[in-house]
């Protein structure tokens, strides 16, 4: 469950804060989360994404997730993944994550977050 400076990510949409490199998410992709008991999924789509599904558990300020995507060169690909959700100053939510593809060769680091309004 969240706690006091982590809150919920139920019903919230981020955004990546930077683009990755081809056939991965970018600044046109939109993540649509949501969240029970521990639980969290999402859906995905934008850029080089077609259609993304995450899912994973949260403990407190901590997710750990598998994403699998469809690109549109036709492509999946299948990935894991472990985030700090983080409260701004101004209220958002950010999540800084740490992921690695097990389809593929290759990780790396990624922000995504809520908008300013």
């Amino acid at each position: 469950m969240a706690s006091p400076t982590a809150p919920s990510l139920d019903g919230r949409v981020l955004y990546p804060v930077a683009d990755q490199s081809a056939g991965q998410v970018g600044t046109r992709t939109r993540f649509r989360y949501h969240e029970d008991g521990g639980r969290v999924w999402a859906q995905y789509a934008g850029g080089d994404v077609v259609r993304g599904f995450l899912v994973g558990t949260r403990a407190g300020d901590r997710i750990d997730f598998r994403y699998v995507q469809l690109r549109t060169d036709g492509t999946t690909a299948s990935g894991h993944c472990r985030s700090t959700v983080v409260l701004l100053p101004d209220g958002r939510v950010r999540l800084e994550e740490s992921w690695e593809w097990e389809s593929q060769e290759g990780g790396g680091t990624s922000v995504v977050e809520e908008p300013l309004s």
